[in-house]
């Protein structure tokens, strides 16, 4: 059996992105998804299987500890978890703070930050060499809003993302000797769900390279945080932005 990549919420966008290229570059992907449609992972399944490589898709919400463990129970009996990608988030927008819902606040949070502390302390006490692991390498989906703000429609989200970076530094600096390597990546406008056609068009203008970018730009940069070509990449943030 070989190395085993977890990547969360990837039946679309980015995560799709990362789930097809890790395959063709070796790994056994095991994904989750939560909202996306049937017709939608099995895309993702069958895109993989024809390119020759091995994924398994889990319903499995990463907000729940339940859901987490049986992701991971299911990832292990296809070989050596070596590898996690936390995407699965939401971006709760457009909204203003001032018109912000508690309860929807409440979620965003809970999806974009709970969600990866739960999986990364999952991957933790599977990987470490402390616990009997061999290591590995988390990556996690950042923003590059954490750094504009996103005023006006994603604070909330912004702040959210924020936080995974904090997250993403501590915990590189804490696992670092036990074998595990984390960092993250803040894409700008990526083409997805989350940027819907007309919002690209509005923001195409403020980006330094004059156009969106695309899940297969960002999912390059991660197989190559999550390769030993990026041994020595620790707490990194890369912003994958096009210099906006």
């Amino acid at each position: 059996m070989g190395k085993v990549l977890v990547v969360t919420g990837a039946s679309r966008g980015i995560g799709a992105a990362v789930a097809r290229r890790a395959a063709t570059e070796g790994w056994t992907v095991v994904f989750s998804y939560v909202g996306g449609t049937e017709h939608e992972v099995a895309d993702v399944l069958t895109g993989i299987a024809a390119a020759g490589g091995l994924a398994l898709a889990v319903k499995a919400d990463s907000t729940s500890e339940a859901d987490v463990a049986c992701l991971f129970e299911e990832a292990a009996r296809l070989g050596r978890i070596a590898g996690l990608v936390n995407n699965a988030g939401i971006d709760g927008g457009p909204v203003r703070v001032a018109d912000l819902e508690l309860a929807e606040l409440k979620r965003l949070f809970d999806i974009n930050v709970i969600g990866y502390f739960l999986c990364a302390r999952e991957a933790v006490r599977r990987m470490s060499t402390a616990r009997g692991g061999e290591g590995g390498a988390i990556v996690n989906i950042g923003s590059a809003s954490r750094w504009l703000g996103a005023p006006g429609e994603r604070v909330h989200y912004a702040a959210s993302k924020g936080a995974v970076a904090a997250m993403s530094h501590g915990l590189a600096l804490e696992v670092a000797r036990e074998g595990i390597r984390v960092n993250c990546v803040s894409p700008g406008i990526i083409e997805t769900a989350l940027n819907p056609p007309e919002r690209i068009a509005h923001i195409a203008p403020t980006i330094p390279l004059g156009r969106s970018g695309t899940p297969d730009e960002v999912a390059s940069v991660v197989l190559f945080l999550l390769s030993d070509a990026a041994s020595y990449v620790l707490g990194a943030d890369l912003r994958i932005s096009a210099g906006r």
